[in-house]
């Protein structure tokens, strides 16, 4: 029985060897206690430290608010133009008599989702937060649920959120992976909406603020998102830069101050942008191996790319470059051409690049009773050799 369900979930490697030489990107040392950096036109994972430990989010839970905000208003659910009443609740916890970061919204006043919106991503407002979030289903919690499933949904495996606005509170956790793919969600998922992260400021009740994220107003190429700090876990952001036609996503967490995060995301954003040099591996639909097939008219299908395979290597300090291709053994009929059947994971050392999905490069059908058999006896024999 143990043969047999090792069997069932057993992943082929095969060892994959590139001509010329590679280098250690993580030989670059970050202060943040978690990071996450990814070159965002390859994929290539730049530098990964504690990238799955999860973290209280802070103000950058928001990003994942303004998410939904900026759904609901693709989906046609939402509008700009609706106004929201400013309850006693938004406004003791998140606004003026709260101390913390605010747009000022008056109590009982209405404010557009349009503005609030902009509350979000500029001033960082738990008013604007919590009015939206009372607006669109009725309470802070019901939000949340809805953050939680949102996030399911467009790939963060981590995060669990308690509010809108990140204030502490249990059950407020992510990821700087998270973080990473719920900020390149948002940049391809609402590329019209992305430069309200530009704004230089934003006025609201006759109280103009700037822009709370540092790196905004250093014109470095950095245009969005946002930054926090939770007691304990130091100080984080998640950002963006673009520079010279390249794009790199950032998250950094466990600052010591807030000095040290502004200081360090530049760093980090500098190395990224100036010691790489991009190399391809696979052209488009390149054979990149052949895969077992079980009970099959064909003992085996091609694993292809379903476009090219680019990566980014760092300048100095050469060492081998190598790859595997991980998929569930032996495939089992049918097969469809265009299926991905397997993934081309590429490593740098013991550094993981990138994970690319291969594709079946043909179609299988059933065999043959003779072929099937065959097969069938190759499993057994193999199992129990």
């Amino acid at each position: 029985m143990r043969r047999w369900q090792w069997g069932g979930m057993l992943a082929v490697a095969m060892a994959l060897a590139f001509s010329g030489s590679a280098s250690q990107a993580q030989e670059f040392e970050t202060k943040a206690r978690q990071a996450l950096v990814i070159d965002a036109l390859t994929d290539t994972v730049l530098l990964s430290k504690a990238a799955d430990e999860a973290v209280p989010p802070a103000s950058m839970a928001k990003l994942m608010t303004v998410e939904l905000v900026l759904s609901a208003l693709k989906d046609g659910s939402l509008a700009r133009d609706t106004f929201f009443p400013v309850s006693e609740h938004a406004w003791r916890t998140g606004g003026a008599p709260s101390g913390t970061s605010t747009m000022f919204a008056a109590l009982n006043s209405r404010v557009s989702v349009g503005d609030l919106l902009q509350g979000i991503v500029v001033q960082y407002a738990n008013d604007a937060c919590i009015v939206l979030a009372e607006g669109m289903v009725g309470s802070e919690g019901k939000f949340a649920e809805r953050m939680t499933a949102r996030a399911r949904e467009i790939g963060l495996k981590a995060s669990t959120f308690a509010n809108p606005t990140g204030l502490p509170a249990a059950g407020n956790l992510t990821t700087m992976r998270d973080l990473v793919t719920l900020a390149r969600h948002v940049r391809s998922a609402y590329p019209d909406d992305v430069v309200l992260f530009r704004q230089a400021e934003f006025e609201w009740n006759k109280i103009r603020q700037r822009n709370r994220n540092p790196l905004i107003s250093a014109e470095i190429g950095v245009d969005g998102y946002v930054t926090g700090f939770a007691e304990g876990y130091g100080y984080g952001i998640v950002a963006s830069m673009e520079r010279d036609g390249r794009r790199v996503d950032l998250a950094l967490n466990g600052l010591q101050t807030d000095k040290d995060r502004t200081a360090e995301a530049k760093r980090v954003f500098d190395w990224a942008m100036t010691q790489f040099s991009e190399k391809r591996l696979f052209a488009e639909s390149e054979l990149v191996a052949e895969a077992s097939v079980y009970g099959g008219d064909r003992p085996t299908v091609g694993l292809v790319t379903a476009g090219p395979v680019d990566i980014l290597l760092p300048v100095k300090t050469p060492a081998k470059l190598s790859a595997r291709v991980v998929y569930r053994w032996p495939l089992t009929v049918p097969v469809r051409a265009g299926d991905v059947a397997a993934t081309l994971r590429i490593w740098n050392g013991d550094h993981l690049l990138r994970e690319v999905p291969l594709k079946a490069a043909a179609s299988v059908e059933a065999g043959s009773l003779t072929s099937r058999a065959t097969d069938a006896l190759q499993e057994l024999l193999f199992f129990w050799l």
